[in-house]
């Protein structure tokens, strides 16, 4: 490495005249600033974080006593907010996470906007939500899409509210000048329950692709049951027991939530997927570039994000960021939705995954 040489008082003066310049035109040399525009590996400003549904639920409850839906608040939504990102609702700088909280009998009213949502359940039903006007039930364990310029409502159709995860890419497209929005009609579209929604009873059948449907610019497919991704793990870990293929790692089950006119990723710029881990199963440490959010469906264990240990259960959140080692132990068993910016970083040539062994 060679040293810097060293300058008179008179190139020092020249220099800080040609600074104060650069600063006068709105300009900044590349030499002082590249550590931070090029460093040697990912350096997120969001920072590890743990929410424990434990909190969350109660907080969303009191929510539910005190604020009313309606026009204007449109949703009873509580942001995530990490710690390393002051001043924004983001999980993570591409990532937007909401514990949203519905009361008995009460409705949230149509709107559609550029950023694509979905909801995650992890307990509760009763809740439909109008996709475009076609009525989708929310149950336990089940994934519904919202993709972009959608137009969306909610009703609950009982006596007791119920609160599920939202996830959006409000932070990309807000990064992006990309966003618009739109109310919809104030009344429900419809207040029809049907146990099959008409996107499932046309696009929800696997490997069948309906050839009169219109070609979908988004996934057609507006929830995908659990039933059906319960026994999709099921049968992985079993297949290992016997000896064949289909896990990621011993004891590792995972399925990837896909678009079922395309076999891409359900939603344009989040992947969704659901891991299971068998009793007794730690995994390697794995680090990638870009962020996730992670929420607890079933079991409990202990997830190592970085440099923080966390002990977690049914419901609790937390992030990853860009780079951050993550590894999972689990003596009971664990079951764990995952969202991220994955899809974004493989279009833009930027996925880069890295595993190391704990063992």
């Amino acid at each position: 490495m060679t040293t810097a040489p060293e300058i008179t008082p008179q190139e020092q003066e020249q220099l800080d005249e040609l600074y104060a310049a650069f600063a006068a035109a709105h300009m900044t040399p590349l030499w002082t600033q590249i550590g931070g525009l090029m460093p040697t590996s990912p350096r997120p400003d969001s920072v590890p974080f743990l929410w424990r549904w434990s909190t969350l639920l109660p907080l969303a409850e009191k929510a539910g006593e005190l604020v009313p839906v309606g026009r204007g608040g449109e949703r009873r939504a509580i942001a995530l907010a990490n710690p390393g990102l002051p001043g924004t609702p983001y999980a993570t700088p591409t990532l937007w996470a909401a514990i949203q909280y519905l009361g008995p009998r009460e409705e949230a009213p149509a709107h559609r906007h550029t950023q694509t949502a979905f909801r995650f359940v992890v307990e509760g039903e009763g809740v439909w939500t109008n996709v475009e006007g076609d009525p989708v039930a929310m149950r336990r364990g089940d994934l519904l899409l919202t993709p972009g310029m959608h137009f969306h409502e909610h009703h609950n159709t009982t006596d007791h509210p119920m609160a599920w995860i939202d996830g959006l890419d409000i932070p990309l497209v807000r990064t992006l000048d990309a966003g618009f929005f739109e109310f919809g009609p104030d009344v429900l579209a419809t207040k029809e329950t049907p146990e099959v929604s008409r996107n499932e009873r046309l696009w929800g059948h696997p490997g069948l692709t309906p050839v009169g449907a219109p070609a979908p610019k988004a996934s057609p497919l507006m929830a995908y049951r659990w039933q059906h991704t319960d026994a999709a793990l099921t049968a992985q870990l079993e297949l290992e027991r016997e000896g064949h293929p289909g896990v990621v790692e011993p004891g590792h089950a995972v399925v990837r939530f896909t678009n079922p006119a395309t076999a891409g990723d359900c939603l344009s710029t989040m992947r969704c997927e659901m891991h299971r881990l068998r009793a007794g199963t730690s995994t390697a440490l794995t680090r990638t570039a870009g962020s996730s959010v992670w929420q607890v469906f079933e079991g409990s264990g202990v997830v190592t994000v970085g440099d923080e240990r966390y002990e977690i259960g049914r419901g609790d959140l937390f992030c990853v960021p860009s780079w951050a080692g993550l590894a999972f132990d689990t003596a009971s068993g664990l079951d764990a939705f995952r969202y991220s910016d994955d899809p974004v970083l493989e279009a833009l040539g930027l996925a880069r995954t890295a595993r190391e062994d704990r063992s």
